[in-house]
């Protein structure tokens, strides 16, 4: 059975069983932020095993792609070098919400296993946990299986319920006891069952985890049975594929198989057993389906992981002899096996491969230089089979190279790493960033607010409110009186609290006293109101009229406004790879960080500009709804990834079903409102994620008349008006250039004569020349240049030329090619530098450096003779 013969098979099976198909979701858990990626099937329904979503089915199945290469979960250095590791693979599940229970999962999973795929019965055997007597039973009773076929497992990892065969969601929550089917491969494969002392062998190999949900573990470790008990069962689809294709790995399915022909075509080897052919070919599944999900690479969180993930595979296929690009035409083959299941990634395929390509071609230069250092390193050993940790931190934090590739090359040249050394590097760099950052102030203390504040300011920017808590310097306090700064919660209020990516509202809390409100923040469902008592005293219970800052709420709306129009004309123009990765909204300006692996071109800007302005001049109605999130997601809103969401949530449509996403925050009545729209600037922040700056109203007017003013200055300047100030520019621009032209013709020629006469200066050293010399050279180009002429005028030399300006000491090494066997000009370079406080390097045959130190100069030239002379 083919590997997508067998996923569809699993669904239908329990579709057929009344269960609800329910699509994969992202990578990226969209409600659970403490996880780096998707790792098992039950993720999108955790909500609803806590009992905090409701969904219309109470069964349901999935075929979830799942991710295991960062945190806690990270499989990433075994894939490749064992028969089941992978950073991407594919899990099939069925769930139950309170609908059946152990009984009929039992059931269900042997009748798929048995009467579907027809394995074997006495190839099967299964593990219970060792108080789960029901399961057991069932096992044994109504299934049929042999005691002796059914494994009791205890506490064998240190505590009570603590079992390879009891599950917990965390600490407290639901859990409950697990059964375990597994599948031996035979006796000519090494291994003993669960349980046994061999049980790590491949010869029994689990196949599919049925988790019973059944009790409610609380922070004192009472278990209390749940109300509903649920199912949550995962097999893996690569897994179960090996066995019912008569292989032992995973990586001889046809899915693999294919897609390591397809490698190896592509890095150009016939070695289909490559180990290294298995890691691109788990990788570009994983890397390709982040990308689907939104995620780039970068520097942090999933993107660097997703940058580890690629740079390894590319890495692999170097190995293999592919010296140029070839990760990204992999995507092709991929979308053949995958794209039918999964139209996501036939849709954005051309998307990931360019990405794909733009970061391989990033690396390129990073791996050369990267192995260059540590095969240089490696060199250096001599006896010593430890690469020191600082080596491979220098390489991580300067170079980019990722640790993993590091371990891989230990481990194939099979030296051992200084694993403690790296940590104690990673700490110190840590320590140090720690010790460079500001942090703002939580005047909250820490203190947990249980109150729910009711927010009124959607229509009211003035109303009564009553004060609930004051906190002082974190601590509740009864009242305060003026000149203290404080914390002040109320029943209801029209501020609203920084969340969103809008800033919190000022104003004024006006009653027997006058606070006056700098900030608002929110901390769970309570908003916090920052500032100080300008006068009177204010104390808990008092009635006070809340007073929001008008002008900057309503600047601050616009920008919000704006932010959301804008952010469709980007996936408009731009593609719907683009995502929301970070925004700042505030009276003065929007700023939005979004998805996209190169710079917007000017005409993009343009039209994207054209783009919000036609739905501000349409002055079409900008309405908002509450209901059920599946309700808002058939409506077509944008969520954002990672972002937890209430069941009822607030859709904002604009223009006209324009725009339509989730938002908490606060807008304008009519698109028209917004005036004005002119972005500022567009840049790139790290890789993968760019960022734009723009303006509304008032300050978008200002923006253009600045623009306006600059022109004119500009235009004045070059003796022109408005119209003319550009080919007047452009004329003057061209004038510069000749004259740079005609400046570096001079200067060659001056260093030509100067290098006639310092090469007379030349003295000879057992057979070769040597000319150390200060010159009187103050641009760095024509330093080099005239190194280049002398080199080539005294034919076989050692030089080495100085210079002083500013303060400032430059050093310039050459060495003719006939001597850097024996004499490097790197080599020279570092020798002399520290005499003036320096540091460089270089080729060979050319070396640079620069310091600080002009006294040492005559130092550090006196020394070069006698080092010279010792190598020549």
């Amino acid at each position: 059975m083919k590997s997508s013969e067998l996923r569809q098979s699993f669904l239908s099976f329990f579709e057929s069983k009344q269960h609800q198909i329910v699509e994969s979701s992202s990578l990226i858990p969209g409600n659970d932020p403490t996880l780096l990626f998707t790792n098992a099937g039950m993720v999108q329904f955790k909500d609803v095993f806590l009992g905090e979503d409701i969904r219309p089915y109470k069964r349901a199945t999935t075929a979830q792609r799942c991710v295991r290469a960062g945190g806690k979960h990270n499989d990433l250095e075994n894939v490749g070098y064992t028969a089941r590791h992978h950073t991407f693979f594919e899990m099939l599940g069925n769930f139950s919400f309170g609908d059946y229970f152990k009984k009929e999962a039992i059931a269900y999973a042997w009748e798929f296993l048995t009467e579907i795929l027809k394995l074997p019965k006495d190839k099967l055997l299964v593990t219970v946990y060792a108080e789960d007597d029901d399961a057991f039973d069932i096992w044994h009773k109504n299934i049929g299986l042999p005691a002796e076929k059914i494994i009791r497992i205890g506490d064998n990892k240190g505590g009570r319920y603590q079992s390879d065969n009891f599950w917990a969601m965390g600490d407290t929550g639901p859990c409950g006891p697990c059964t375990e089917v597994f599948y031996d491969h035979g006796e000519h494969i090494w291994g003993g069952p669960p349980g046994s002392p061999e049980e790590d062998g491949d010869r029994f190999i689990e196949i599919w985890n049925v988790v019973f949900m059944q009790f409610n573990r609380s922070a004192d470790g009472t278990m209390a049975p749940l109300p509903k008990p649920s199912v949550d069962t995962g097999m893996g689809l690569e897994r179960i594929a090996a066995i019912l294709q008569g292989v032992h790995s995973n990586y001889e399915i046809d899915l693999f198989q294919n897609l390591i022909a397809a490698s190896a075509k592509a890095v150009g080897t016939s070695d289909l057993s490559s180990q290294s052919l298995r890691v691109i070919a788990d990788h570009i599944r994983s890397c390709s389906f982040m990308i689907v999900d939104g995620v780039v690479p970068s520097n942090e969180g999933r993107g660097y992981v997703l940058r580890r993930i690629i740079r390894r595979a590319v890495r692999h296929g170097n190995k293999l002899g592919q010296k140029g690009t070839f990760f990204y035409t992999l995507v092709d083959a991929l979308d053949i096996e995958m794209g039918e299941a999964y139209p996501e990634l036939r849709k954005l395929k051309d998307r990931v491969a360019s990405i794909l390509l733009k970061e391989e071609e990033q690396f390129a230069k990073t791996l050369d230089q990267g192995m260059k250092i540590l095969e240089e390193a490696i060199a250096n050993l001599g006896d010593k089979t430890v690469i020191p940790g600082d080596i491979i931190f220098k390489l991580y934090d300067t170079f980019g190279f990722p640790y993993d590739l590091t371990q891989d090359v230990a481990r194939e040249s099979g030296l051992e790493m200084d694993v403690a050394g790296f940590d104690e590097a990673m700490e110190a760099q840590r320590n140090r960033a720690r010790s460079a950052s500001n942090f703002a102030m939580d005047m909250s203390g820490g203190v947990r607010i249980e109150s729910i504040t009711n927010f009124t300011g959607y229509d009211h920017l003035e109303g009564a409110c009553e004060v609930e808590m004051i906190l002082v310097d974190g601590n509740a306090v009864e009242a305060i009186e003026a000149g203290q700064s404080a914390v002040v919660v109320l029943k209801s209020t029209p501020f609203y609290g920084e969340s969103g990516g809008q800033v919190g509202d000022q104003g004024w809390l006006r009653g027997a006293g006058a606070f006056k409100v700098t900030n608002t923040t929110k901390q769970g469902k309570a908003h916090l109101h920052h500032g100080e008592l300008k006068e009177g005293r204010l104390a808990v219970g008092d009635e006070v009229t809340g007073q929001v800052d008008r002008s900057l709420r309503m600047a601050t709306t616009l920008n919000h406004s704006a932010t959301h129009l804008m952010h469709e004309a980007l996936r408009r123009v731009l593609g719907d790879h683009v995502m929301q990765k970070g925004s700042l909204v505030d009276s003065e300006r929007l700023r939005f960080d979004f998805s996209h692996f190169e710079g917007v071109t000017a005409a993009e800007i343009e039209q994207i500009e054209d783009m919000v302005n036609e739905q501000v001049r349409l002055n079409r109605p900008v309405e908002t709804e509450i209901m059920d999130i599946e309700a808002a997601k058939a409506k077509g809103a944008m969520a954002l990834f990672g972002e937890k969401y209430d069941s009822q949530v607030r859709v904002l449509t604009m223009g006209a079903d324009y725009s339509i996403e989730l938002c908490g925050g606060t807008h304008v009545k009519r698109t028209g409102d917004i005036g004005l729209f002119k972005i500022l600037f567009e840049n790139g922040i790290a890789a993968g994620v760019r960022r734009i700056e723009a303006v509304t109203g008032k300050a978008a007017i200002d923006a253009t008349r600045q623009t306006e003013a600059a022109l004119n200055n500009i235009a004045s300047l070059v003796k022109g008006n408005k119209d003319s100030a550009l080919d007047k520019v452009v004329a003057l621009n061209d004038h510069a250039r000749a004259l740079q032209k005609e400046l570096d013709v001079l200067k060659g020629k001056m260093a030509a004569l100067a290098g006639a006469d310092l090469a007379s200066q030349a003295v000879d050293i057992n057979g070769g020349k040597l000319l150390v010399a200060q010159v009187e050279v103050s641009d760095p180009k024509a330093l080099r240049d005239l190194l280049d002429e002398l080199k080539s005028k005294l034919e076989s030399a050692v030089v080495l030329l100085a210079a002083v300006n500013d303060g400032k000491v430059s050093l310039i090494a050459g060495v003719t090619k006939e001597l850097t066997k024996q004499i490097k000009a790197g080599d020279l370079i570092k020798m002399v530098a520290p005499f003036v406080d320096g540091k460089g390097g270089g080729r060979p045959d050319m070396a640079q450096a620069g310091g600080n130190n002009p006294a040492g100069l005559a130092e550090a030239l006196a020394a070069v003779p006698d080092w010279v002379a010792e190598r020549v």
